[in-house]
């Protein structure tokens, strides 16, 4: 499974087997890419009173189409900095859930889909007092949407009205970080709905919450992260999950919504400067729903037949002054089954294992 023409890798597609038994998906292919350059602007004011503010614009060539790549922006914000502890920023960043602790890899999915990748419209208040922060942000969508019954959409967020909501603390000192946060998100998956008894204007809604805990350590020389998660329907985050219907009203056709619920984690380990050598460790596990199933062909996400996914990297990277050059080395299972529908659970498993290499060239100015 993996996007942006398989630069992006997220995880072991299941066995589909031929009419001869053979594995249609296992294939090996390579390739090499160049639409990850990217350019940005960092603006400094004017400022607004006692307010200095900041902005930032900048693009790469990584966003699709069906036919092609394109230009494509990454982020687009502006901020004002009080100078007394207090932040408001407005525009496209990265989500909260991606925060300040972040794998260091080669790999551009930065430890996707264990770590939450994603950069959305959304307004942001930081409050900082000596080593604590304190991060309140409202998100919206554009590009990385959620999925339903049209497939994945801006829609389904855009029609609950109320924007997906997070709200965390860090704390920061001596080379530390250590923090948490809750994310809150509301969708109405269907507007309407169409049954043998007619067309009907329908009332649903789905809310998940989800919760993270992350720490890092800096050194000169070293670098040690982690982070955990237990998140629920973060398919718009590149996460493994997503929701089912549990109940439809037979007269009109209104149905509910169970949301699948992950167990997910990483550790991330580098050392050296000029040489640098790394460790990415990841797994997720699905712990199910809250309610039972209909069926398992109306899911909406990815990854919900998986029981269980680990990956384990090495990297090795050679660092000059504006170049880095490096070689990653990643092995990824997937434990794949039958869902349970009384508790949304996946048994009578089988794995599936990828082995991925991939070379970086980079140049920074």
């Amino acid at each position: 499974m993996e996007v942006v023409d398989g630069l992006f890798y997220l995880y072991p597609r299941d066995i589909r087997l031929d009419s001869n038994g053979n594995d249609l998906n296992a294939m090996p292919n390579g390739g090499f890419y160049t639409f990850t350059t990217r350019l940005g602007m960092d603006i400094k004011g004017p400022d607004v009173g006692a307010v200095k503010t900041s902005a930032r614009i900048e693009s790469d060539f990584g966003g699709t189409t069906n036919i092609n790549f394109m230009l494509r922006l990454r982020q687009a914000w502006v901020k004002f900095d009080w100078q007394k502890g207090s932040t408001v920023l407005l525009g496209q960043t990265w989500h909260p859930l991606f925060g300040e602790v972040v794998p260091n890899v080669l790999n551009l999915s930065t430890g996707c889909p264990f770590q939450p990748f994603n950069r959305s419209p959304l307004i942001n208040y930081q409050f900082k007092q000596g080593a604590w922060k304190l991060n309140v942000s409202a998100i919206y969508q554009l590009v990385y949407m959620s999925s339903g019954p049209v497939g994945r959409s801006e829609e389904y967020l855009k029609n609950g009205v109320l924007p997906e909501l997070y709200t965390g603390i860090d704390y920061r000192k001596n080379g530390f970080v250590v923090g948490g946060g809750i994310d809150m998100m509301s969708i109405k998956p269907r507007i309407q709905s169409v049954s043998s008894h007619g067309i009907y204007r329908v009332n649903e809604r789905l809310t998940t919450l989800s919760y993270d805990l992350h720490a890092e350590y800096k050194s000169q020389k070293f670098q040690m992260a982690g982070k955990m998660l237990l998140n629920s329907n973060q398919g718009h985050n590149t996460m493994i999950g997503g929701y089912g219907i549990s109940k439809i009203d037979t007269r009109t056709g209104k149905q509910d919504y169970t949301a699948f619920r992950n167990s997910t984690s990483w550790v991330n380990f580098v050392y050296g400067e000029k040489y640098q050598s790394g460790l990415f460790v990841g797994y997720t596990k699905n712990l199910g729903t809250s309610d039972k199933l209909l069926n398992s062909s109306d899911l909406y996400g990815m990854g919900m037949d998986m029981e269980q996914f680990a990956q384990c990297s090495i990297f090795l990277r050679y660092n000059l002054p504006h170049w880095n050059i490096g070689i990653e080395y990643a092995l990824s299972t997937a434990w794949y089954g039958d869902i349970d529908l009384s508790n949304g659970k996946v048994g009578n498993t089988h794995d599936v294992s990828n082995h991925r290499v991939e070379c970086v060239f980079m140049y920074n100015f």
